[in-house]
């Protein structure tokens, strides 16, 4: 099995519905035809949704193996292979509809390059949907995942942010935060080690 088709078991096996989530949240303001950049997409697994109901999907991923998993679905019109740390994203200024993130921000210390070039990037009125793993401030800030999680040889360090901290940077950024909803993901198939996670829908402020 390929790591791509293990990626997209895995998160078959451990229930998790980021995608349908964020797909939830963002359906009212998307239309088809409609440009959607997903920010890490991955295998794709986030944009299917969003491809079902027409929108017109771009891709950006650091993994040229990740990459190839999206080809294979035929879901997306372009793929970019970018460091998501490496600014600006190779798209112009307000010339995306929608941006999604799903299932990335967990390994970002701070998301605020990201929130950053969302904002960009976006037409004013754009929605910009994504997931983090939440905490409390009693929480710690990050954990180390090992390679059971991983399905590769090494550990990775997750990083969990504070929903208020999250509100105030997407302010900063110039989005209105219209809609978000705490949900629970798993670590293992079993479904025995829990880890919150929170989903934001946020609106890209009009341009003064």
């Amino acid at each position: 099995m390929s790591f791509t088709d293990y990626y997209d078991a895995q998160a078959d096996a451990t229930g998790w519905l980021g995608p349908e989530i964020v797909f939830g949240l963002a359906y009212r303001h998307i239309r088809s035809g409609d440009t959607l950049l997903d920010i890490g997409i991955g295998t794709g697994l986030g944009s299917i949704p969003f491809h079902k109901a027409g929108l017109r999907i771009l891709g950006m991923d650091l993994s040229e193996e990740m990459l190839e998993g999206t080809k294979s679905k035929g879901i997306a019109a372009e793929l970019k292979l970018h460091d998501l740390t490496s600014v600006p994203y190779p798209y112009g200024d307000e010339s995306l509809d929608h941006a999604i993130c799903v299932g990335v921000l967990q390994f970002f210390r701070s998301p605020n390059l990201v929130f950053g070039e969302a904002a960009r990037m976006l037409r004013d009125g754009g929605v910009f949907a994504f997931t983090t793993a939440d905490r409390d401030s009693a929480d710690p800030v990050e954990l180390t995942v090992g390679p059971e999680h991983t399905g590769s040889d090494e550990s990775v360090t997750m990083y969990l942010h504070e929903a208020e901290a999250i509100r105030r940077l997407l302010l900063d950024c110039s989005f209105t935060v219209q809609r978000e909803l705490e949900f629970t993901t798993y670590m293992d198939e079993d479904r025995r080690r829990r880890l919150r996670a929170r989903a934001y829908l946020a609106q890209r402020s009009p341009r003064i």
